[in-house]
């Protein structure tokens, strides 16, 4: 059985050429990928839309989030005691200055393992969502 013929209105009858660069094309192409269209259907979605929303789905593990967490809210802790100690009048020691590197420490060590959790992010968040 043959597939049913488009009203004329329907028909595409006029073309555009547009030329783009390699870098522009190869985002043009995961943009439409990730939008479930062909190239052509996201340009012409997006030239009479304006704008097309793409969603993404986040995998995440929770429970290593929620240990990651755990661990900033007791370099946090740590933190305002020192802070608190300071502000009451205490002194400069070696023993606070430790205690400060070590937060220090911490804090990137939570660092890299969320980034291996989530993966690095490169790039500008304004330039994808214009």
């Amino acid at each position: 059985m043959a597939r049913p013929k488009k009203e004329k209105d329907e028909k595409y009858s006029r073309s555009v050429t547009m030329y783009f660069t390699d870098s522009q094309y190869e985002l043009l192409s995961e943009q439409a990928a990730s939008a479930g269209l062909s190239i052509s259907s996201y340009i012409r979605k997006m030239v009479m839309e304006g704008r097309l929303l793409v969603t993404y789905d986040v995998v995440a593990d929770a429970t290593a989030i929620t240990a990651l967490t755990a661990e900033y809210g007791k370099i946090g802790s740590n933190l305002n005691q020192i802070a608190k100690y300071f502000h009451t009048g205490g002194s400069r020691s070696m023993a606070m200055e430790n205690e400060i590197r070590t937060c220090i420490n911490d804090l990137y060590r939570l660092r890299k393992e969320m980034i291996g959790l989530a993966g690095e992010f490169h790039g500008s968040a304004e330039t994808h969502h214009k």
